[in-house]
């Protein structure tokens, strides 16, 4: 699901800069987020599932098939980790990590287009769940293009800052002159992003 209503709009309804870019940021300009009234528990649990969802830009369909699957899996892990374990598995999600696209927005435009191979093999759905091992690569047609030229000089900067790393994602190793991901190992509680409340959108779904 494509959203076509502002942006900024939402970003002000949860409080945060959900997309991660200036133009998203809610300290410019003259609008303040929305004032809310002090939430119960079920209204705190709903706006926690409602920022998720708009970070990962999810339907509500595909934020809730999610859950389900945390919920059958059989890992000794619990839901809430496996579910924030799933998301970050997505394509989409994992170029925006390591650095290939500004937001996950872009991120999903630019495997729509096939700009990426998984394992060799070219692939255009965003929501692919990859596995530790797999190997993302930018396709030899676009290494040459003014986008990914910017990229590169931007990785170079970045390793010159970070001693040497590409990506802050520990368990996401980038190669910078072969413009490829490698997934090293799953995502552990240290690696989700802080702001995403994952239990409370467990108990949101478990009522």
């Amino acid at each position: 699901m494509r959203y076509t209503w502002p942006k900024k709009k939402l970003c002000r309804r949860e409080g945060i800069n959900l997309f991660w870019t200036e133009k998203y940021d809610l300290t410019k300009g003259k609008r303040a987020p929305m004032k809310t009234r002090k939430a119960s528990e079920f209204g705190t649990q709903l706006r926690k599932k409602q920022l998720a969802k708009r970070m990962f830009g999810l339907s509500e369909k595909q934020f809730v098939s999610y859950f389900t699957k945390a919920q059958k899996s059989k890992t000794a892990w619990t839901t809430w980790e496996k579910m924030l374990t799933l998301l970050e598995l997505r394509l989409d999600n994992v170029v925006y990590r390591s650095g290939f696209a500004r937001t996950r927005m872009q991120a999903r435009q630019f495997v729509g287009h096939a700009h990426f191979t998984v394992n060799g093999v070219k692939v255009t759905i965003p929501s692919i769940s990859l596995k530790v091992g797999d190997v993302v690569s930018l396709r030899d047609k676009l290494k040459e293009s003014p986008l990914y030229k910017t990229l590169l000089e931007e990785f170079a900067e970045f390793a010159k800052d970070n001693k040497g790393k590409i990506s802050n994602c520990k368990w996401i190793e980038v190669d910078s002159k072969k413009l490829t991901i490698t997934v090293k190992s799953l995502p552990s509680k240290d690696d989700f992003e802080a702001v995403i409340d994952i239990q409370k959108i467990v108990e949101f779904y478990s009522k």
